[in-house]
């Protein structure tokens, strides 16, 4: 498991600011992506105890929310994430995790679905260049979701789909 960047403070990808891990590789090569760079899965740095270390001291941040997991596409990084996720959920049990995939949830086999059900928030869907929005929040389309974990711990439409910015 390879990352491009480790951002201690983000306010971009998340509500608020949460520290956010942009993973290396993947397949779906979405036209326009914002992150073509790393497609590539054999770019960046290897994610390695050295990394872990310093991502876990940036969520050791008072100031920080959460994490924010990023691609590339995280979900074909394998039992790796799952890993982490799980470390991550165990030692800031409250800190929120927030995944971004290209996959829709309907489309994910059954290590990606162990994944995302450590995940608070999930955004899914591929980018499509044909239906940006300016307005919308933590979306690069408007046909991408942000599914919430509910009480029940099943994913649910998020309140902030229906959010934009004049």
């Amino acid at each position: 498991m390879r990352y491009s960047l480790i951002k201690k403070y983000d306010i971009a990808n998340a509500k608020g600011i949460n520290t956010s891990i942009f993973f290396c590789g993947c397949t779906h090569h979405c036209k326009g992506c914002f992150n073509e760079s790393i497609w590539d899965f054999n770019c960046g740095k290897p994610f390695n105890d050295e990394a872990k270390t310093l991502l876990f001291s940036y969520l050791e941040d008072k100031e920080v929310n959460g994490l924010s997991i990023l691609g590339g596409e995280p979900l074909q990084q394998g039992k790796e994430l799952y890993n982490l996720i799980k470390d991550v959920k165990k030692t800031f049990p409250n800190k929120s995790i927030w995944l971004w995939t290209g996959y829709y949830l309907s489309e994910l086999n059954e290590q990606q679905k162990e994944v995302i059900n450590l995940c608070d928030y999930v955004i899914d869907g591929r980018f499509d260049s044909t239906k940006t929005d300016g307005r919308i929040i933590l979306r690069g389309s408007t046909n991408q979701t942000i599914w919430h974990k509910n009480d029940n711990g099943d994913f649910v439409k998020s309140s902030y789909n229906d959010f934009k910015v004049s």
